[in-house]
């Protein structure tokens, strides 16, 4: 390697240990400047304290200004701490229909263990969190997702709710689904889109098993 680039690498590593030098304190202070600029900013390095996760939270609930949140998200999905997940998800209870789906959207990214959590809102009192969750499952990489979808179709009675797990069963049911589903289309029968998903979803778990 020649001298140049190892100065060139080494110019970069300092910039970047500059850039994270600030003290966790100072990057919380930050988070409650009037200054737009300055907020974004401290979220984004706020990625590099995982135990700022909880401050973040807090943070992203009261904040107004969608790139801050944009930032607040990208840096909790980034902390890699556990603790934050129920606090996140208690924001999918925000009157705020874009704090909803950008909240959706993080949680979707998190790689941290969710199933604690996916399973409280999933039996949540309110049909409407237990919709959004069944979008977080859409594409939660999780070996649990199909059992908890057929959880939903035997047990739950919101139509929507049920409309919401058998469409996503379309997509990734497989024979162990089966049976529920055949349930599943005569307790809904007088519901004909409820009917019309799951005879797809049936339709291709028959397909695939051929194929």
């Amino acid at each position: 390697m020649s001298i140049v680039k190892k100065r060139t690498i080494e110019n970069a590593q300092n910039n970047d240990t500059k850039q994270i030098h600030r003290a966790l304190p100072e990057l919380i202070d930050a988070m409650e400047s009037c200054d737009v600029n300055v907020r974004r900013l401290a979220a984004r390095e706020l990625a590099f304290y995982p135990e700022a996760a909880q401050t973040l939270v807090s943070c992203l609930k009261r904040e107004c200004d969608s790139s801050v949140r944009e930032v607040i998200l990208t840096s909790l999905t980034r902390c890699d701490s556990p603790e934050f997940v129920e606090e996140l998800a208690d924001c999918l209870r925000s009157e705020d229909a874009s704090l909803r789906n950008e909240v959706i959207e993080a949680m979707k990214a998190i790689t941290v263990e969710v199933v604690p959590v996916m399973e409280q809102l999933l039996v949540d009192p309110d049909p409407d969190v237990r919709i959004l969750a069944v979008n977080i499952l859409e594409s939660l990489r999780h070996p649990k997702v199909e059992q908890w979808l057929i959880n939903i179709i035997e047990r739950d009675s919101h139509v929507n709710v049920c409309a919401a797990a058998v469409d996503l069963l379309c997509e990734l049911a497989t024979e162990k689904s089966r049976p529920a589903l055949e349930v599943f289309i005569t307790r809904f029968s007088d519901e004909p889109y409820i009917r019309f998903a799951a005879e797809l979803a049936l339709y291709r778990i028959k397909a695939n098993r051929i194929t």
